[in-house]
């Protein structure tokens, strides 16, 4: 495959290769791209020619089974880099010395000046792959080398272009042509981001990553199509690579769903969105969602990350990604909540109307309760988000956010009422951190007087970037020049604001007061709401683990189990006892004069039992930290029960101490610090269905048994471990 294209920019052997030179070691514009060495360099007498070798490591993202049957870390290439000065030329050959006995990649690539106008460098490249074998997945290799050849082709010049800009910001803006008798240009190394030489890695540090193909095409293809008898065929892979993130950052992808994105902006999110891959096992947010967050923080990694992790979380406690199919509006909302979506604003942005001055929110309060109001709101941003993306097919632009319309008249102090300005500005608080980056405009039209008492109220309440976007209008301003027609087309103004549209928007009115509800009854209510999720929470402290006990009928069941740490560092483990434990009797803490520690802290194992005669290990301890999210399994081997325990955790052993359980929690108390909380879901899978959810995976290859992966928001530790009494594995992502 040959490609060419004309870069309008500096002279080849001049500031076109230092441009390109600054590109090594590593170049944090290509994140695949992950070092390189340089093995060999010579200078002809004259100064005249330069010739560089170097060997270069790169991660090239791929599915995971693929990565795994290649059993390495990384892809190596050779590179020869040749600058004729004399010529004017750079000519660069690279092959791939990972798998070179299985496939071919070879490329050449060359940069000269333009016969015509020597200001501009003319840049031809061409490549070829020989797919000979690779385990039965030369299609799929083929597919991926195509993809990753597309990218690298469409980022060369804007890399190039972005290193001849920094030359220009250091005051390089041309260098002098070279002579037989001047001296060899001096071409400095490139300095490395960090002040760590360049070490390339070792080539099997752990089985996990690689397909060797970031810049290749497809010119010929002598695929070796000999079939054999493995259950991993290249057909089997369909439907991982279906679910598999591609790298889909090429300019026709980034225009048409993302927006306008400097190279470091794209950096940002190739880098976040490749860590989430890594260690979260959760849904993946798309890479607008990803985006909103950078930008949230102005594309501060580390700071973005946190905060998405805290919200990713949040979604999955509250299970947010089903709400808008688990999610009813009560009828007291549909008629008197006075909001709804109304077409989209002259951007193409869904907008949303909120007749706030006709709504009765002390009456919503009293009759819903304040997390009925919450989770209704949710479920209005997430019917936003689903909009976006509509709207973005629709319109064949970017839309990542909408337009809200608030309409105030009617405000007054009733509107003040305490207790709903609490709950409105705890929604303020849950949107802000989950859904940041989704309000493009905020029209509050016919303000009246009493305004500026709730605007003082709620604004500190609201992010800076945010209160940029609001635009306020008193009275009946927003009829004039600069009012609404300039973001809402005249045809769709609705009808009580003085346009021609039909709003379907409830009018609202009073709420009932047959309807409101006593405060216990809203108090049992919210707890409800709020728990109906599959995942419970529990505290677990230091002397006094938490331990959920699971009764086994039948051998071969699967135990499964998914927890996320909130806070502190545990050690889990799995027990196992032929006989049912008791759980402690409330009097025995209540002689001390205490009482639990927490209402959702169970202690099941007695303090009398011995390790090994009452019950035993089946599974080696697994050390979990703050932040981390772990999800596993184990297939029972006998029936009885099982206990689950999470175990306070500290650079001690733990079980170095001597101390009474109850002497521990005194102990405890004393120490605040001392208290881990857990979130976890639990699930046995009987041995009939697992037999048969065995059969559907076997299609992917052998296996017998289930995986376990330990991921986490902070740096992960965990050792693979395995159990004599099950069938059982362990596997760290990192």
């Amino acid at each position: 495959m040959c490609h060419g294209r004309v870069i309008p920019a500096g002279l080849v052997g001049t500031i076109s290769y230092r441009a390109y030179e600054r590109r090594f070691p590593t170049c944090h514009l290509i994140p695949m791209f992950v070092a390189s060495d340089v093995v060999d360099e010579e200078n002809s007498e004259d100064g005249s020619t330069q010739k560089i070798e170097r060997r270069c490591a790169l991660d090239v993202d791929a599915p995971r089974l693929l990565k795994r049957i290649a059993g390495v870390d990384y892809v190596y290439f050779s590179q020869k880099n040749t600058l004729n000065r004399k010529e004017r030329t750079l000519h660069i050959e690279s092959h791939n010395e990972t798998f070179s006995n299985r496939v071919i990649i070879h490329e050449t690539c060359c940069y000269s000046v333009h016969p015509e106008n020597e200001d501009w460098t003319c840049f031809e490249q061409t490549a070829s792959l020989d797919i000979k074998s690779f385990f039965g997945f030369e299609s799929t290799v083929e597919k991926i080398a195509m993809k990753q050849y597309a990218s690298s082709i469409k980022k060369g010049k804007e890399i190039i272009e972005f290193y001849l800009k920094e030359l220009e910001d250091e005051g390089i803006t041309q260098v002098p042509r070279w002579t037989p008798s001047s001296l060899p240009l001096p071409l400095p190394r490139p300095t490395r981001l960090d002040t760590s030489p360049p070490v390339l890695p070792e080539l099997a540090v752990t089985p996990a990553v690689s397909i060797p193909l970031p810049t290749d095409a497809k010119d010929s293809s002598s695929q070796d199509t000999k079939q054999d008898n493995s259950a991993l065929q290249a057909d089997s892979l369909t439907d991982i690579l279906a679910g598999t993130p591609e790298d889909k950052l090429d300019a026709d992808y980034i225009k048409r769903y993302l927006g306008d994105l400097t190279p470091l902006q794209e950096s940002c999110l190739i880098r976040l969105r490749k860590w989430l891959q890594e260690t979260h096992k959760g849904k993946i947010p798309k890479d607008e969602h990803i985006l909103r967050f950078l930008r949230a923080r102005d594309f501060n990694m580390d700071k973005a990350r946190e905060i998405l992790c805290q919200s990713l979380t949040w979604r999955k406690q509250h299970q947010v990604d089903y709400l808008l199919e688990t999610w009813t509006s009560p009828q007291v909302l549909q008629d008197y909540y006075t909001g709804g979506w109304h077409h989209h604003d002259r951007d193409g942005r869904p907008l949303y109307i909120l007749r706030l001055g006709q709504m009765d929110t002390k009456g919503l309060v009293r009759a819903l309760g304040e997390e009925s109001l919450l989770r209704h709101v949710l479920s209005i941003n997430e019917e936003g988000l689903r909009r976006c993306e509509e709207n973005t097919k629709v319109f064949g632009r970017p839309i990542s956010c909408w337009t809200c319309l608030v309409d105030l008249e009617g405000l007054n102090m009733r509107h003040l009422w305490r207790p709903g300005v609490k709950a409105l500005l705890r929604i303020i608080e849950v949107v802000e951190a989950n859904y940041p980056e989704t309000l493009g405009r905020l029209l509050i039209l016919r303000a009246p007087r009493v305004f500026p008492v709730l605007w003082t109220l709620v604004s500190p309440f609201i992010d800076e970037n945010t209160r940029k976007k609001f635009l306020i209008y008193a009275g009946n301003d927003y009829q004039g020049p600069g009012g609404l027609v300039d973001y809402i087309d005249k045809e769709i103004i609705p009808d009580f604001l003085g346009g021609e549209c039909m709003c379907e928007v409830p009018e609202g009115g009073l709420v009932p007061k047959s309807m409101y509800r006593t405060a216990e009854e809203l108090e049992n209510e919210d707890v409800r709401l709020w728990t109906e999720t599959i995942y419970q929470s529990a505290s677990v402290f230091k002397g006094a683990p938490h331990e959920v006990l699971i009764e086994i009928i039948d051998a071969s069941s699967v135990i499964t189990w998914d927890f996320d740490m909130c806070k502190g560092d545990v050690v889990f483990n799995i027990y196992h006892s032929k006989r049912a434990p008791q759980p402690p009797r409330k009097e025995a803490l209540g002689a001390h004069g205490i009482t639990s520690p927490g209402g959702n802290n169970v202690q099941l194992i007695d303090k009398s039992w011995t390790l090994g005669q009452d019950y035993s290990m089946v599974e080696s301890p697994l050390t979990c930290k703050e932040g981390e999210s772990v999800q596993g399994s184990h297939i029972t081997r006998w029936p009885g029960f099982y206990i689950l325990q999470w175990k306070f955790y500290n650079m001690a052993a733990c079980s170095a101490t001597n101390l009474p359980r109850v002497d521990d929690v005194l102990a405890t108390l004393q120490v605040s610090s001392h208290k881990c909380k857990v979130m976890y879901y639990t699930e046995v899978l009987g041995s009939e269905d697992f037999r048969t959810a065995c059969c559907d995976v076997q299609s992917l290859g052998s296996m017998t048994s289930l995986e376990s992966s330990h991921s986490g928001f902070s740096q992960l530790s965990a050792a693979t471990t395995s159990s004599s009494q099950s069938q059982s594995s362990s596997m760290i992502s990192r």
